[in-house]
């Protein structure tokens, strides 16, 4: 499964596409509250040194701290959609 990694505007945000991925409303989750109303958004925001988490239409985005690295970030992140897509 390709999970595709896109930097954005913000050096501590990256977005995440892969086939398959499709929300049927937004989620903007800050707090783990917030996270818990989508299993996928409830792992993401589990992750250490993740701070939000949005799903929306056919993407993820997920924000970081600025002293955090993407490359183990990036790992985590795609390691849980892949786990999400595959169990439908």
């Amino acid at each position: 499964m390709s999970i595709q990694i896109q930097p954005t505007p913000n050096p501590n945000a990256h977005k995440y596409t892969a086939v398959g991925l499709h929300f049927t409303g937004p989620l903007n989750a800050s707090t783990a509250e917030e996270a818990a109303a989508h299993p996928l958004a409830a792992r993401l925001f589990a992750l250490e040194n993740v701070y939000n988490v949005f799903l929306v239409q056919d993407f993820v985005t997920v924000n970081k701290v600025a002293e955090a690295a993407w490359e183990e970030v990036d790992g985590n992140v795609q390691t849980i959609i892949e786990e999400f897509l595959e169990a439908g």
